[in-house]
């Protein structure tokens, strides 16, 4: 072999070696940074497991006062309903009465005294 051919394969066995320890750093770091993650994950969860229980109460409650915000609209739409009903009635009853003073009114007018009593 030449000189030029062992001096071209030490150099790209160099290279490579200098490559190899380069990603080696690359994925020490990488493990540390990755480590970390996991242990603010981990704190992360523990803290998310504290907080489950008074959110789901506060839900809970939530949904309690919900529930009762809707079934007393839904009594009030009933009351609702049933003043509609009452007015519509009272309505109808006016309208017979002003029907009946009407025509009594109108009895009142034809009629004359002088013709009632006849001799």
């Amino acid at each position: 072999m030449s000189s030029t051919t062992e001096w071209w394969s030490l150099g790209i066995g160099i290279g490579s070696l200098f490559i190899g320890i380069a990603i080696l750093i690359v994925c020490i770091a990488l493990t540390n940074v990755l480590s970390r993650l996991g242990k603010t994950l981990d704190e992360v969860d523990r803290q998310i497991a504290t907080l489950g229980v008074p959110v789901a109460t506060t839900l809970t409650h939530v949904g309690g006062i919900a529930n009762t915000a809707d079934s007393t609209l839904a009594r009030a739409g009933l009351a609702v309903a049933q003043l509609e009903s009452a007015a519509g009635k009272a309505t109808s009853m006016a309208a017979q009465l002003g029907t009946v003073v009407n025509n009594f009114v109108s009895g009142l007018r034809r009629s004359k005294p002088d013709d009632a009593i006849t001799y």
